[in-house]
């Protein structure tokens, strides 16, 4: 059966564009990737969960503060090559700021085949980033996530630079 998450896609306007805040996956697939390595805040429902109260509740879980309140657009769903679905919320933040990651963790064996397990962070950093970056470093079934919020904005939003 096809995987169903919700995330959290928070976004700015700066004076050269639309910014948006994303997490950079954590482990060690990831630690020396930076494109089609980066991901919206978000992570599966639990079951009977809301999409958006899944959505808020990861993005604590991933970043390590609440999400801040406001007005949130629905995006709709963005679904993978692979059939799992993510359901993202878009929200203004003009003033969010964090000052480091704390994130939940998961665990690995690390080294493969060594018998040791690891435990590394779901995500190990995050970022606001120009939306023209932002299209080169989120991993590929997330993108269209991009063009939704431009079009949802209204779609006068300059990309920003990279």
């Amino acid at each position: 059966m096809p995987v169903t998450s919700a995330g959290l896609l928070l976004h700015r306007e700066r004076g050269d564009g639309l910014e948006v805040f994303l997490g950079h996956m954590g482990g060690p697939f990831w630690a020396k990737k930076d494109a089609a390595a980066w991901s919206i805040p978000k992570g599966e429902l639990d079951a009977g969960e809301e999409p958006l109260a899944a959505a808020r509740r990861e993005f604590a879980e991933e970043i390590g503060v609440d999400p801040p309140g406001g007005e949130v657009m629905d995006l709709g769903p963005v679904r993978y090559a692979s059939g799992k679905t993510v359901h993202v919320f878009a929200l203004a933040a003009p003033d969010f700021e964090v000052d480091a990651v704390v994130s939940e963790t998961f665990e690995l064996e690390w080294p493969p085949h060594s018998g040791r397990t690891v435990a590394f962070p779901e995500v190990d950093r995050a970022e606001w980033m120009p939306l023209g970056r932002a299209a080169e470093r989120l991993v590929v079934g997330q993108r269209p996530a991009l063009s939704a919020l431009v079009a949802r904005l209204g779609g006068g939003v300059e990309g920003g630079g990279s």
